[in-house]
């Protein structure tokens, strides 16, 4: 049978279609642009993603009416009783069983749901269909934060983590087929906890395997990078020099509105902490501007704090209601105009930051990874993430290459490889 599959919102969606697609080709199955199955991993973060999802379930409908339709996601989790032209549904739970839910289906809609919140077991997946620089590992599901502005802990459920030792042989079985860095994921990602084994541990465990050049966090709460983090930031050189560190809003009085476990004090403390052990860390983070009630005086603020903090670089989000949340029975909401140009504004403040980092980069030497090879140059990142650009030869690709960086070509670091010349 050939296959379809559509996937809306963040990177674990990514990575669970991409897993889903693996295990259909293992069993014959063929993705097509003429499905006889069309499968859509959808997303609930905001009301717009929910519209988004119900949109593609109904186009993908009509442009192929004789299809297995099959929904599953964090839409489906949420939204139990849609009526949707969907044959099969699949929650936040068993995505893994598609093969035998498709096997089981004789033309009569299978509806397969349960209670998220209920006590539930981390569901494995693994995949191995990566490129040969970076490859995923999936340790973690689920989030017991509550922020008030996000519905994700009641579509994901309670956080529940991978065994450990299944972390590692995967890790081991990764780097024998040539993968060069892993990078850890998950909806709460730094939570992660196998027992009295914690996140920390398993960073230990991990920085130690031989032929492992970098192991990177895909995210992290500022109040997980407790003392025994801080101890293997600053005692590896294969966890790498980036850490991507949500701060949301750099106002303390949003941040308790938010539900956030920590004040801007704390923040700026724990960065200076990381920077003092290794000073050129790269720290990335997502900010949301025009939360209910955020007023001018306290977005300036948090854009001092962002400029006290240095970030590198800052993914903006516009504040948007998500029914089912504290935040959305809030009063004092933000008029859409204001938050367009308070987004403007902090992306604007991002690009100058980004660049001022760069720019202390020019002239120095590093070691980068070349992931893909254009018009006769190499295209990769650096351990702190930098996007380097340089003339090379298709053979080096996936190995480790040293480059002086010359100028800013933005987005890229336009780079020189030491010893190489290019032949006449």
């Amino acid at each position: 049978m050939k296959y379809k599959i559509m996937t809306l919102g963040c990177k674990v969606n990514e990575y669970e279609s991409e897993v889903i697609s693996n295990l259909l080709e293992n069993h014959g199955y063929i993705k097509s642009d003429d499905p006889d199955v069309c499968i859509i991993n959808t997303c609930t973060v905001t009301n717009t993603a929910d519209s988004k999802s119900r949109k593609m379930i109904r186009s993908l409908k009509r442009k192929y009416p004789e299809a297995i339709i099959v929904a599953m996601g964090c839409m489906i989790q949420n939204k139990k009783d849609d009526n949707l032209p969907v044959d099969i549904v699949i929650g936040n739970k068993n995505k893994t069983e598609i093969v035998n839910l498709l096997d089981e289906y004789n033309g009569k809609s299978i509806y397969n749901v349960e209670d998220i919140m209920q006590q539930t077991s981390f569901e494995d997946m693994s995949l191995n269909n990566f490129d040969l620089t970076r490859a995923y590992i999936k340790i973690e599901d689920g989030c017991d934060n509550y922020c008030s502005y996000c519905i994700i802990p009641y579509v994901r459920g309670h956080v529940r983590s991978k065994r450990h030792e299944k972390v590692i042989q995967e890790a081991e079985k990764l780097i024998k087929d040539g993968h060069k860095e892993i990078v850890l994921t998950g909806i709460h990602t730094g939570h992660y906890h196998d027992g009295n084994y914690s996140f920390a541990d398993l960073l230990k465990d991990l920085v130690k395997l031989e032929g492992l050049k970098r192991l990177r966090i895909s995210s992290i709460e500022i109040t997980e990078i407790n003392n025994d983090v801080l101890d293997v930031i600053q005692n590896s050189d294969v966890l790498v020099n980036h850490m991507h560190i949500p701060l949301q809003s750099g106002s303390d009085e949003i941040l308790k509105q938010m539900n956030r476990k920590y004040d801007k004090k704390y923040f700026i403390n724990k960065i200076k902490k990381i920077k003092e052990i290794k000073p050129d860390m790269n720290v990335t983070t997502d900010v949301i501007v025009g939360f209910p009630g955020e007023t001018n005086e306290q977005f300036d603020e948090c854009i001092n704090t962002i400029n006290e903090i240095g970030f590198t670089k800052i993914h903006v989000f516009p504040y948007s209601d998500r029914k089912g949340t504290k935040a959305s029975e809030m009063p004092n909401k933000i008029p859409g105009n204001i938050k367009k140009l308070r987004v403007r504004r902090l992306l604007d403040i991002s690009k100058e930051l980004e660049i001022g980092y760069m720019n202390k980069h020019i002239g120095s030497e590093t070691i980068f990874i070349p992931e893909v090879y254009e018009d006769g140059y190499l295209i990769g990142h650096t351990s702190n993430y930098l996007l380097i650009k340089a003339r090379g030869d298709k053979s080096l690709l996936t190995k480790e290459v040293t480059v002086k960086i010359s100028k800013i070509v933005y987005p890229y670091l336009i780079s020189d490889i030491k010893n190489f010349e290019l032949s006449k």
